[in-house]
């Protein structure tokens, strides 16, 4: 497929998606005066853009959800996925707004399971239609990714899993690239399930306290950034065993 045709797939995707979400914040189920006014002047539901915005949807949408628990949970699945698998950036603001609204032990499975399943549509979509433009737009990027896949077969998943809890990773480029570089779909989704599992709770964690949060800083410290660091860097750990005893037993037979 062209490079042409692909985006003209994605693009029409990524209208019918936005079209599913407009309908559903259009229809929203009406509550009393007083937070019909507080949704007038936030202007609406959209997609926060900064941490005062994200409290003012939050306290919309915790009401809503009172009300109207299935509405609302729809919406917010809906919208975690469009930003997932059209490789949107500001997945943090969702995980915040789903602690913000459901609380810690909802929202924390709840958002991985979420994870998980915006990036395989993201991976699927992109295997679908985004070879070419992937090929074409990001060929520095795709050569050293599938360097390492290759590097690390034997180990794949551990891999995998090492650069998803790896805080400065590119997900979004993951999620795209990773149906290029021929990883299966199956270990894709539980490393991502698992591997964004830290990142997530530290989230989520902090849109529970959302009215103590000052800064995007008070989100992922350094200490939490140096501590999921090390974290995949144990996660390569079983790789390197792998590859060592892979080597030694090669030599062996030589």
């Amino acid at each position: 497929m062209s490079p042409l045709w692909s985006a003209g797939a994605v693009g029409l995707s990524l209208g019918f998606a936005t079209l599913w979400l407009y309908i559903l914040s259009y229809n929203l189920p009406a509550l009393n005066d007083q937070h019909g006014s507080l949704i007038r002047e936030s202007k609406g539901l959209h997609f926060p853009r900064d941490l005062e915005d994200l409290s003012d949807i939050a306290d919309i949408l915790k009401q809503y959800k009172t009300d109207h628990f299935g509405y609302i949970t729809l919406l917010f699945i809906s919208a975690y996925l469009y930003k997932q698998t059209f490789a949107i950036p500001g997945s943090v603001f969702m995980n915040l707004l789903g602690g913000a609204i459901y609380g810690i032990w909802t929202a924390f499975p709840l958002c991985c399971v979420l994870s998980a399943i915006g990036a395989s549509s993201c991976f699927s979509l992109s295997k679908m239609f985004g070879r070419a433009l992937i090929m074409k737009y990001f060929p520095e990027k795709l050569i050293p990714l599938q360097e390492m896949v290759h590097e690390n077969n034997d180990s794949l998943f551990f891999f995998l899993l090492s650069i998803r809890i790896f805080p400065m990773s590119p997900n979004w480029f993951i999620n795209m690239a990773a149906p290029i570089v021929d990883v299966p779909l199956f270990q894709f989704f539980f490393s991502v399930l698992l591997g964004l599992m830290p990142y997530n709770f530290v989230c989520v964690q902090t849109g529970s306290i959302l009215s103590e949060v000052s800064s995007m800083r008070d989100v992922l410290t350094t200490s939490i950034m140096v501590k999921l660091g090390a974290v995949a860097l144990v996660m390569l750990l079983p790789g390197i065993i792998a590859k060592r005893m892979k080597k030694n037993a090669r030599s062996k037979d030589g």
